[in-house]
């Protein structure tokens, strides 16, 4: 059985992600170890709160490394949130900026709106050829955040794009064994459930 371990770094509630990829059909399991984590057919990486201390909890259990890792042998992870957004070379928050695990090409940065949080539905635009959104075409997805990637000029792949207020920015990103969305598809209803179960498939 295809089995997908989330990593459990101090990044608030994890059951909800937990229950709807069980509900996908694979073994899930939340754990903190590494060896673990390295050794799951996919790796599902959450996050809620702020950038900077969510990358201090991934370095305290060696979470930068083992992503860093997966990437280079070329195995599957997912990021969802906050956990999509430290993916990424940089974050600036209140004037502070944090550097990322650098996976993926450029900065999380706040989002040009008046409203912020930015909470509730949105459709977004997905490329052609999209393995996470197939089967979800139109359909909105749950986000909830004040930070985003509104520069994805350095990024390659599969991009997919929002826009909140007038401010466009990227909601999910496919690139070779990384995926990773800003919106959290546990969320999300039935929309989300496959977004999931379109990863989970994907998985070798």
């Amino acid at each position: 059985m295809t089995r997908v371990v989330i990593l459990d770094y101090g990044s608030g509630n994890l059951r909800s992600a937990l229950r709807a990829l069980a509900r996908t059909g694979v073994s899930v399991e939340l754990t903190a170890d590494p060896e673990q984590a390295l050794a799951a057919d996919g790796l599902v990486v959450p996050g809620v709160g702020a950038f900077a201390s969510c990358m201090a909890g991934l370095a305290q259990i060696g979470g930068v490394d083992v992503i860093r890792e997966r990437v280079a042998q070329g195995r599957p992870l997912l990021g969802i949130c906050v956990g999509y957004q430290i993916l990424f070379e940089s974050g600036i928050e209140h004037g502070v900026e944090s550097a990322g695990c650098g996976i993926l090409p450029g900065t999380v940065e706040r989002l040009d709106a008046r409203r912020l949080p930015h909470m509730g539905w949105n459709t977004v635009e997905a490329p052609a050829g999209s393995v996470l959104f197939e089967g979800v075409e139109g359909q909105r997805f749950y986000f909830v955040h004040s930070y985003g990637v509104r520069d994805d000029s350095a990024l390659t792949g599969g991009i997919t794009r929002t826009v909140h207020e007038h401010d466009r920015f990227v909601a999910a990103v496919e690139q070779g064994p990384v995926s990773g969305t800003q919106f959290h598809p546990e969320k999300s209803g039935n929309a989300g459930a496959r977004v999931l179960k379109n990863w989970v498939e994907s998985l070798p």
